[in-house]
């Protein structure tokens, strides 16, 4: 079953410093979604604690099985437009709608 239009939780506005958590989730796709982030209409790196993710110096840790984003301790640096995009091998993937956090 192909995946339905995730839902997006990303808050509009955060304190520089504290812990944030965006998350995605859909329920329909079987198998279920993997997610992937981006930031401003770029794909996020998935950290991996090694080559290209670490030296890009990423402050997030991105789950793509349970589609969460989470910023250990936000800056400014990660005011931007956040959406996510659910895909499973099956149909098209989907997105929601783009969301702005304001650091």
């Amino acid at each position: 079953v192909a995946p339905t239009t995730p839902v997006c939780e990303v808050p509009s506005s955060t304190m520089t410093g504290t812990v944030v958590q965006l998350s995605c989730k859909e329920t329909e796709g079987s198998p279920p979604s993997e997610y992937q982030w981006y930031k401003n209409g770029v794909a996020l790196l998935e950290k991996t604690g090694t080559g290209s993710a670490r030296a890009a110096n990423i402050t997030y840790t991105m789950n793509r099985k349970s589609g969460t984003l989470l910023f250990n301790t936000v800056t400014k640096n990660d005011t931007g437009e956040y959406f996510c995009e659910a895909s499973n091998g099956i149909g098209l993937s989907q997105k929601c709608s783009v969301k702005r956090m304001q650091v």
